[in-house]
């Protein structure tokens, strides 16, 4: 039998469409892609295929009709079809599927919210900002486009929409979007390469590697308001934790009263809260502890150390308007304390493994995975040297000025 392919042409078929003939005829075109044409001269293509052996019967999987479907996609239809049968599965559900999927296609919006789903949820402690910024700034100009139809180009107006008013948030977003689409791509659930190899700068984003910390004069001046009650009672707690402990927001944000232990005078943020998945163990200092147990006594109803919970976005904004309220000249945010507490503890002679462990970091290389010790009498030993040295430039106020809200 001969095994010849691509017997037909276009001519032939545009010969053949729509003239009325008094049977049905089938023409091959080989390796199993055939063409029906009814009496009337309708042409539809079929794959003709069997699963097991010579003895078993044939199957006709219906392709599509001619001319809608072409010469050239039905040949690539038929090639397809033979890659799944060598694969083992069988063409006529492999197209089935294919309909479906062509049919009710993956959107961005799917592809995004099944990283969010799968992954980000209970791995990551900025869930909630994520699907924030994805339902503020990308599904409503994309969220609905087939993850298919949506290239580079998309994204690119998209992301410079953005970039207009929040850079950062737009760097951000392709950071968090090529990861997501990795993720997809990985588990199998949806491809997307329009994004690969895009860089912040391909977008227009200058890449800010912050390297603020306070200087005396405003750590003083942040030290001395606290000390005076300056901000309200939540915000007060909130900034004087963050100082002391080097801690990030998140943490102190999300932290439960259960994980302040004054028998054993140690805060543990759990696993959950820790942006490496690992338990963080600080040690309270000696003159924290009545502030803590105070704390603690007051808020026991919320459960939540600070009294009550409040969002990311609350929180950054307060903190990042505290410069101008200071009088300072330039700009800092809750994030800069950690540097400066980095900084501060550095100054101090406390040795790098040490302050590391404190800001909540995985110890670099080798030590990470055999050096499990958490240090607990040298953090302690710097936490308390730290807290003496906040309280001397707390004690130095002269020609301080602090401005009343709303006041610059």
């Amino acid at each position: 039998m001969s095994t010849a392919l691509n017997r037909l042409s276009d001519r032939k078929l545009r010969s053949l469409l729509g003239v009325a003939t008094e049977k049905l005829t089938k023409i091959s075109d080989g390796g199993g892609l055939m063409v029906r044409i009814t009496k009337n001269g309708t042409i539809t293509w079929l794959f003709k295929y069997r699963l097991g052996g010579r003895e078993t019967e044939a199957t006709l999987a219906t392709l599509g009709r001619y001319p809608d479907l072409t010469l050239s996609k039905a040949r690539e239809l038929r090639d397809q079809c033979r890659r799944w049968l060598a694969e083992g599965r069988d063409p006529q559900r492999m197209l089935k599927l294919d309909r479906e999927t062509t049919l009710k296609p993956v959107t961005v919006k799917d592809s995004l919210e099944y990283w969010l789903s799968e992954y980000v949820d209970g791995n990551l402690v900025n869930a909630t900002r994520y699907r924030e910024r994805f339902n503020n700034h990308v599904y409503p100009y994309l969220g609905e486009m087939a993850l298919a139809d949506c290239d580079t180009h998309h994204w690119l107006i998209c992301l410079g929409r953005i970039k207009k008013k929040a850079p950062s948030v737009a760097g951000m977003i392709l950071q968090m979007s090529q990861q997501a689409f990795k993720f997809c791509r990985v588990r199998r659930y949806s491809v997307c390469h329009c994004l690969d190899g895009l860089t912040m700068q391909d977008i227009g984003v200058k890449v800010n590697r912050r390297k603020r910390i306070l200087s005396r004069k405003e750590l003083t001046d942040f030290l001395v308001a606290l000390k005076d009650d300056f901000f309200l009672p939540y915000y007060h707690n909130i900034f004087y934790l963050l100082i002391v402990f080097g801690a990030r927001t998140v943490e102190m944000r999300l932290s439960k009263c259960s994980e302040w232990d004054l028998d054993a005078k140690m805060w543990v943020v759990p696993e959950a809260h820790s942006k490496t998945r690992e338990k963080i163990f600080r040690p309270i200092p000696d003159k924290l502890l009545p502030m803590i147990e105070t704390m603690k006594n007051e808020n026991h109803k919320s459960g939540l150390i600070l009294g009550e919970f409040k969002e990311n976005t609350a929180v950054s904004s307060t903190g990042g308007r505290v410069w101008e309220r200071l009088g300072h000249s330039e700009s800092w945010t809750l994030h800069d304390l950690r540097r400066t507490f980095s900084t501060g503890m550095s100054d101090l002679g406390i040795p790098p493994h040490i302050v590391e462990l404190l800001l909540g970091h995985s110890l670099p290389g080798i030590m990470a995975v055999y050096n499990r010790s958490q240090y607990l009498p040298e953090k302690l030993d710097a936490l308390n040297k730290w807290v003496e040295r906040l309280d001397v430039l707390a004690g130095k106020h002269e020609n301080v000025v602090i401005l009343k809200a709303g006041e610059k």
